[in-house]
C-alpha cells in the first residue's frame, strides 16, 4: 500500500454548491479525464466497507454530504486514487463566505506525478475553483502548520516560513491562503495576487502554464517540492517573499 507520507494531495476552494449543483459529477469526470486510465467507481461506507458504484453519476448527483460529495475511489489498495468535497462554512471562510473544497490523493509513482499538473487543472476547472494546490502530503502538513487560528499559538512556522493568517480572516476567496508545490489560480486569483509580472516572474513562467479557459498552472520546483531540499525551501520562500497577498500578509 502507498506510504501515506509520501501520496500526493490536491486541494482545490470553489464557490459553495447551491441547489442543483452539477459541479460533483464534473469533478469526478474531469479527474478521470486527466489520469489515463483512471476509473473512480467505488465508494466507502461508514463500516469502513468499498461499495460498488454501477450508476455512479447518478448516486453523486443525490448523495450530497457535508456541502460536498462523499469520498469515491479506484478500489485499488496497492494504487490508491480518491476524491471527495466538502463545505467550509462560511463562519469559517474568507470574508465570510462559504467554500465547497474538493480534495483528493494520488500515487505518487512516476505516472501519479506526471498526471498531477493535468489533474489539478481538470478538478479546480469543473469546480471553478478560486485557487488550489497539489503537494506532497510531507511538505503539505509542514504548510499547513503556518496558519495561526489562535492568538496564543506561538509556535513558529517550520522551516523558518512565513507565518500566514486563518481563512476567516482573509479578505476574499480570490486570494490564496497559501503556496503548494503545484498552484491553481484562476484569473481573479491572479490578478488579486499581481502574477504575472513579466519583470519579476520569468523564473515562475517559465515553469507555468495557462489553460483553455484562461487560468494558471504555476509549478515551484521541477520535481515534486521537498522542504528538507534547501533549493527547494528557498523556491518556496522566494514566492511568499514574491506574493505577500498570499496567506493575508500584505500590509498595504
Amino acid at each position: 500500500m502507498t506510504d501515506k507520507r509520501e501520496k500526493m494531495t490536491l486541494i482545490v476552494y470553489a464557490p459553495a454548491l447551491v441547489g442543483d449543483d452539477s459541479r460533483p459529477v464534473a469533478v469526478v469526470h474531469g479527474m478521470e479525464r486527466a489520469f489515463p486510465g483512471l476509473r473512480l467507481g467505488w465508494s466507502v461506507s461508514d463500516d469502513h466497507e468499498l461499495i460498488p458504484l454501477p450508476q455512479r453519476d447518478r448516486w453523486l448527483a443525490q448523495a450530497r454530504r457535508n456541502g460536498g460529495f462523499p469520498l469515491v475511489c479506484n478500489n485499488d489498495e496497492h494504487y490508491p486514487v480518491m476524491i471527495s468535497g466538502l463545505e467550509l462554512p462560511a463562519m469559517f471562510g474568507p470574508g465570510r463566505q462559504a467554500l465547497f473544497e474538493v480534495h483528493a490523493e494520488l500515487p505518487p509513482d512516476a505516472a501519479g506525478i506526471a498526471a498531477t499538473a493535468d489533474v489539478l487543472a481538470a478538478v479546480a476547472e469543473a469546480a471553478r475553483a478560486y485557487w488550489g494546490h497539489a503537494t506532497p502530503f510531507r511538505a503539505s502538513v509542514d504548510i499547513a502548520r503556518q496558519t495561526k487560528n489562535r492568538p496564543d499559538d506561538l509556535e513558529p512556522p517550520p522551516h523558518g516560513l512565513p507565518v500566514i493568517k486563518s481563512p476567516s480572516a482573509m479578505r476574499s476567496p480570490e486570494i490564496p491562503h497559501r503556496l503548494g508545490w503545484l498552484n491553481y489560480w484562476s484569473a481573479a486569483a491572479a490578478r488579486a495576487i499581481g502574477f504575472p509580472d513579466p519583470s519579476c516572474d520569468a523564473e515562475l513562467l517559465a515553469r507555468s502554464r495557462r489553460t483553455a479557459t484562461g487560468e494558471w498552472v504555476v509549478r515551484l520546483t521541477d520535481a515534486p517540492l521537498d522542504l528538507d531540499n534547501p533549493a527547494h525551501l528557498d523556491a518556496l520562500k522566494r514566492a511568499y517573499e514574491r506574493f505577500p497577498e498570499i496567506g493575508g500578509r500584505s500590509t498595504s
